[in-house]
């Protein structure tokens, strides 16, 4: 994952693409940010392809807030800038699950999970992340999940 981000880094570079290239870097950032926390943690090994989507996931949420905001604000070339982002971040995300994907893999993690109750939604979000992770949006899954399980 790390590797596609850099090569889509030096092609924008090549290109003269500005706002992709700063977008990248921005990706890029993230990424070794997270690696020096990591290590501040005493793990050496840096942050895997499942800890970037949610890198990644979490810069699109960021933005998505970002634009809203801009937007009420009347600020609408900046809210225009954020979703532009958000589209080239999106890139390396995985295919985003449909609606009806999302409850049918929610039901499929509660029964893997054993799930009976709303004590068992952290067994269900594990199962769920370890698979699925930047295919969904886990806030709408945990609003869900407490609507099942309570």
């Amino acid at each position: 994952m790390r590797n596609r981000v850099n090569d889509a880094l030096k092609e924008a570079m090549k290109a003269g693409e500005v706002e992709r290239r700063s977008t990248l870097r921005l990706i890029n950032a993230a990424i070794k940010d997270r690696d020096i926390a990591l290590r501040g943690e005493g793990k050496d090994a840096g942050v895997g392809d499942a800890e970037v989507l949610g890198i990644l996931g979490k810069m699109v949420k960021q933005r998505q807030e970002s634009a809203r905001a801009y937007e009420e604000g009347g600020r609408l070339e900046l809210a225009e800038k954020e979703r532009s982002e958000i589209g080239i971040i999106e890139e390396f995300l995985p295919q985003q699950l449909s609606q009806e994907e999302v409850d049918t893999v929610i039901a499929d993690a509660i029964s893997k999970a054993g799930a009976t109750s709303i004590r068992d939604m952290g067994k269900v979000m594990g199962v769920l992340k370890s698979k699925y992770t930047g295919q969904m949006d886990f806030g709408c899954v945990g609003a869900k999940l407490k609507r099942l399980l309570g």
